[in-house]
This record gives structure tokens, C-alpha cells and sequence, in this order.
């Protein structure tokens, strides 16, 4: 049985980020431990690419654009998306969900989902930096690891012919 190993190195890979600047103050904490992490794992700051869009339900297209772009290894997609009084927020989140997974899908490169869906601010503020970590550098960790795993996944086995 052969398994992938898990790989979070950044070296020579080139990251794609979609921040959405609604919930500002949760957005730019998530960049910011996406940011260190990608540092963290190797990656050069001039390989790190940032798109900023007016809110989550645009990451999608974002995403695609960068996607296609064939650019990227790997993209991120950052934003937070909190409940409010009406069903606003269950619009939002299926469309931000569904639309990065379809880019996923379309284009077959790797999409890390880091956007915050929550029931209050106190909530996005605990997963953007807080007691409850940063989902932004998570996101930008399984954006590596995908990234690794697609190249891996399209080798041939070893020891097979090419």
C-alpha cells in the first residue's frame, strides 16, 4: 500500500490569497497567519500573491480567475461571514462554499477553504487569532499539503516506467 507523505514546504512554490474586506478587522488577522505560515513553511514573499474583494460571496470568482491564471500552486480564500438577523448569512455561506469548491473541481487546483462562517464577532475574533488559533495560517497549511499531494498524485509511481 503505498501512502503520500504529508508535505507543508513552501520553497518554490507560488500561493494565490483571496481576502474579502467585509468583516475587515477578522480579514486582515487571517491574511496575517496565513502570511506568517507561508513564511514560516518557505515561501517567498514574492511568490505570495493577494487578491482583496468587497466581500465573501466574491471569493469565488476571484478564485477562478487565479485559478485559470495557471500561476498558482495552490490558492487561499480568507474572509468571515457572520449570522445576523435574516437569512442573508445562509445565502452567503452556500454560495461562498459551493463556488470555491466548483473552482476546485474546474480547475484542479488545490483551494484551501478559510472563511470564517460564525454566529457572532466573538466567535471570528477566537478562530482569527485567538484561543482557538488562526484558520487563515490552517488554511494556508493545507494549501501546501495540497499542493504537494496534487504533484505527487499526477507523478508516476516510482518504479514505474514514464
Amino acid at each position: 500500500m503505498k501512502s503520500y507523505p504529508t508535505c507543508r514546504e513552501g520553497r518554490g512554490l507560488s500561493i494565490g490569497i483571496v481576502v474579502a474586506r467585509f468583516n475587515h478587522l477578522i480579514s486582515v488577522r487571517l491574511l496575517e497567519g496565513a502570511g506568517e505560515a507561508l513564511a514560516k513553511a518557505g515561501t517567498r514573499p514574492e511568490d505570495v500573491h493577494v487578491a482583496w474583494v468587497p466581500g465573501a460571496f466574491e471569493i469565488p470568482l476571484a478564485a477562478r480567475e487565479m485559478a485559470r491564471s495557471g500561476r498558482y500552486h495552490a490558492l487561499v480564500t480568507l474572509g468571515a461571514v457572520i449570522r445576523g438577523d435574516t437569512p442573508h448569512f445562509d445565502y452567503v455561506c452556500r454560495g461562498v462554499t459551493d463556488g470555491i469548491r466548483d473552482v476546485m473541481q474546474a480547475t484542479g487546483v488545490p483551494v484551501a477553504f478559510g472563511v470564517l462562517t460564525t454566529d457572532d464577532i466573538d466567535q471570528a475574533l477566537e478562530r482569527a487569532g485567538g484561543a482557538e488559533g488562526n484558520k487563515g495560517a490552517d488554511a494556508a497549511e493545507a494549501a501546501l499539503e495540497m499542493a504537494h499531494l496534487r504533484a505527487a498524485l499526477a507523478a508516476p509511481p516510482a518504479g514505474e516506467p514514464t
